[in-house]
């Protein structure tokens, strides 16, 4: 039975300004350059400090040239004005609305600069981009330089584009014989070809593999480290060198020289390759200490341009006569977009800087006297004393970096968990893990330590710490078990 019912229901919903400020704040420097860059295309309103100083000057330039009319045409102007005035006061109410709603923005003193200034006394150098060809550019030109048949040609160029950026054949054999309607005969053929280009062992389809092609074509042939990795590469990778001396019928020393020539082997042929500018990180802000060795914050955003409210178009806005509803309605719509972007940033740039000081406050040993002197914090430590949402904290640290004097870091770096010692200290799990590192990279490495021995040592430094935390932080750092440290 269809009928009417009432509910009270309680949504949270978010404004289009708290949407565009969420999505501004996680956007790093780079990102929020390029969408800045967005806007200012898509919203005609919107302009630089720059255009509008050109503007003056070209505004200043008419009034140099108006200045030679008479002055008869000077009186017919004013005369113009004072019939548009008589016009407009006709809905001098919605006149006085739109006028107060264009001058709240065009101000300036609403959005002040929060960027430090800049010491223009400091010279200032461009780093030259370095030219150099990707990985698929270098063996797409070794491909064709090879002589190969058309066929061949088209199968090389499906292979060396479906490898990883490590250098390894991401895609299966038999689909691209599939792909390319050709026999898998055909495309191992050619991947053989392929993988003896420069360098060697690119499109390897496991580590096994990439090592072998590389032992195969030195020369001349070690042909002990040869049979290791052909017939007993899972002994070797698991360390069993007591199995390896008995299979092979040599001694530990002999031994020691093949594993020695198997390490200088690349396991990563297309790693060399990787653009240097995806491994620049640039920090959003910075920290350094004025001439009293007080601390002080930097915002790294002078690429960032700064916006104002295209004044041209207040008229079209204004004037009742000559502007028609649909006119008006998009420069409204473009109006309060501008607004809302021009105030988003101002936030944003408040918000990164009110977290990065209570940062700097509840770490201020790590930024005076090291890293290992970073405490544990989470996120909720700083939203509750800046009164922010702990999403909002995590926005704003999540991607961005911070350059220090011991260092760049991911904001994410200064948030950790913590344990207390046997002397009620509280210490960050981030010192733990480097104190398990500095064990381990002391250790005996023909006797390794396993887990529970380290928790151990710990436990004699005042750390209580159970054998399970230990692997569980060795393996976030990314340390294998001790079996797989073992040396010869």
């Amino acid at each position: 039975m269809i009928g009417i019912q009432q509910r009270l229901v309680q949504k949270q919903i978010q404004s289009p300004q708290q949407v565009l400020l969420s999505s501004l704040l996680q956007l790093p420097l780079l990102k929020f350059e390029q969408q800045i860059k967005l806007e200012l295309e898509a919203n005609p309103l919107l302009e630089t400090l720059e255009e509008m100083e050109m503007e003056q000057e070209e505004s200043q330039e008419e009034d140099r040239e108006s200045s030679t009319l008479d002055d008869d045409e000077d009186e017919e102007e004013v005369d113009g004005e004072d019939g548009g005035d008589a016009v407009e006061d006709l809905d001098k109410g919605e006149e006085a609305l739109d006028e107060s709603d264009w001058e709240n923005i065009i101000g300036d003193d609403a959005y002040p600069d929060t960027r430090a200034p800049r010491d223009d006394s400091a010279e200032i150098f461009e780093r030259p981009e370095i030219v150099r060809d990707s990985l698929y550019d270098h063996l797409l030109s070794q491909l064709h330089m090879t002589q190969l048949s058309e066929k061949d040609t088209e199968i090389g160029d499906y292979i060396i584009w479906n490898i990883d950026e490590v250098g390894y054949l991401s895609c299966d054999v038999e689909v691209i014989a599939h792909n390319l309607d050709v026999s898998v005969e055909d495309v191992e053929r050619v991947l053989a070809i392929i993988q003896r280009f420069e360098p060697v062992g690119i499109a390897a389809r496991n580590l096994r593999e990439c090592l072998l092609i590389q032992l195969e074509e030195q020369d001349p042939q070690d042909e002990l480290a040869l049979e290791v990795v052909r017939d007993h590469f899972e002994d070797f990778t698991n360390k069993r060198y007591e199995k390896l001396t008995k299979k092979l019928d040599i001694d530990l020393e002999d031994l020691r020289d093949v594993v020695t020539e198997i390490m200088k082997l690349n396991p990563k042929p297309g790693e060399g390759y990787t653009s240097f500018a995806d491994n620049v990180i640039i920090p959003d802000l910075a920290v350094d200490r004025d001439d009293d060795g007080e601390l002080r914050i930097i915002l790294n955003d002078w690429n960032i341009p700064h916006l104002r409210i295209n004044n041209s178009y207040k008229q079209l806005l204004m004037d009742k006569k000559k502007t028609n509803k649909e006119t008006k309605d998009f420069v409204r719509k473009r109006l309060e977009s501008a607004r809302w972007l021009i105030n988003s940033i101002h936030q944003r740039r408040l918000t990164i800087l009110k977290v990065m000081e209570t940062i700097i406050d509840k770490q201020r040993e790590f930024f005076d006297k090291g890293k290992e002197f970073i405490k544990p914090m989470i996120l909720k430590n700083v939203a509750d004393e800046i009164h922010m949402d702990i999403s909002t904290v995590s926005r704003v640290t999540n991607g961005k970096y911070v350059q220090t004097e011991w260092g760049v870091f991911e904001l994410k770096y200064f948030f950790s968990e913590g344990i207390s010692t046997d002397e009620g200290e509280d210490v960050s799990n981030r010192r733990i893990k480097q104190l398990i590192k500095d064990i381990i990279d002391k250790e005996d490495h023909a006797k390794p330590m396993n887990d529970q021995k380290i928790a151990d040592l710990l436990k004699g430094k005042g750390y209580n710490l159970a054998r399970r935390t230990v692997a569980k932080y060795r393996e976030q750092m990314g340390i294998p078990v001790s079996r797989l440290r073992r040396g010869i």
